[in-house]
């Protein structure tokens, strides 16, 4: 990784900060979890397959659309961090309530903590300044 600085995205070096590299992956593994999540929720909202898919994949489009335009670490829009915290909380958050709506009230209490805990470590971290190289 490097430091992209031209579009206003601060991408912090891997070497270093085995902390942050660890819980970067957490992220992405998170990010992954709700978007399989959000389809699931809307898979389960259809009546018969061509709508089950429909309703999965909107929902899933919707939720990456939203990312890659705003919470993404090289999102199109740069977003202050509480927008970016608003968008992550509607994806990943939204992630955690389809578990619940799916019949997983545990694993949703779970994804939840995990989204907040991992979220606030993630953008400390990339706030934080870098050890020199």
């Amino acid at each position: 990784m490097h430091d992209d600085r031209a579009n206003g995205a601060a991408i912090p070096s891997w070497s270093g900060r085995p902390w942050w590299a660890a819980n970067e992956l957490l992220a992405f593994l998170v990010e992954v979890a709700a978007l399989a999540c959000l389809f699931r929720w809307g898979y389960s909202l259809g009546d018969g397959l061509p709508a089950q898919l429909l309703l999965g994949a909107a929902l899933l489009a919707i939720a990456i659309t939203l990312w890659g335009l705003f919470a993404a670490p090289r999102a199109r829009y740069r977003l202050p961090l509480t927008g970016v915290l608003v968008v992550k909380a509607v994806v990943l958050g939204g992630g955690a309530y389809g578990l619940y709506a799916v019949g997983h009230p545990v694993a949703a209490l779970v994804m939840a903590a995990v989204v907040v805990a991992n979220t606030a470590l993630a953008e400390t971290f990339r706030r934080r300044p870098q050890p020199a190289e």
